[in-house]
């Protein structure tokens, strides 16, 4: 579903105090005035996820990632609001990570409910496939993990299989991840409609070979 223009987003963007404005800039010094774990969430959507992760874990840092400027411009608002100092914004694109930190930068890359993009055509387009995963597997540390959640199947499939191929190894795999309550792990506003429905939740984790 494409979500509605939000008129006043582009300008929010503009001086919101929870973007970081040039990414390009921190590259290779995210953990120099804080050495805590640093999660990556890329398509982070209004922000919810990483806005709730890092109320819950305030001793480690969380950057979204989003490209929809209505969404960016959301999670921003909501950034600023929550006044957290753990927590901020790359309005920008994914593809890009290679741009923004170095080699074994990141701990932690969360992909939550990316866009399927379900046509063949599309497949390029995915956050699983290879232009991604390529580049998650450079910033991500050596020890470092990549979690998964999604409520479509037939993703799901395509990214076990394009991760073992990019040289991820499965650590932890659930076909009903919400079966159980999970409270180290926030809900997306997204995942909560489909729990409270009874659709099933798949959620993986992986780590570098």
């Amino acid at each position: 579903m494409r979500m509605r223009r939000i008129p006043w987003a582009a300008d929010y963007l503009k001086t919101s105090g929870s973007r970081i404005m040039d990414p390009a800039s921190r590259k290779g010094s995210w953990k120099k005035e804080n050495p805590a774990r640093l999660h990556l969430e890329i398509g982070a959507g209004k922000g919810g996820y990483s806005a709730g992760m890092a109320a819950l874990y305030p001793k480690e840092q969380f950057v979204a990632v989003e490209k929809n400027e209505s969404a960016a411009g959301l999670a921003a608002k909501k950034f600023d609001e929550a006044a957290l100092d753990n927590l901020s914004l790359i309005y920008g694109d994914g593809a890009d990570l290679s741009l923004w930190f170095d080699p074994q930068e990141v701990d932690v890359i969360h992909l939550n409910f990316s866009d399927p993009w379900p046509k063949k055509r599309n497949a390029k387009r995915r956050l699983s496939a290879p232009a991604f995963t390529g580049q998650y597997r450079g910033v991500l540390a050596d020890d470092g993990e990549l979690i998964m959640k999604t409520d479509n199947a037939q993703l799901f499939e395509y990214s076990l299989l394009e991760f073992q191929k990019a040289g991820f190894v499965l650590q932890d795999v659930s076909v009903d991840f919400r079966r159980e309550e999970h409270p180290e792990d926030v809900l997306t506003e997204y995942e909560e409609k489909f729990v409270q429905t009874g659709h099933p939740i798949y959620r993986a984790i992986w780590k570098k070979a």
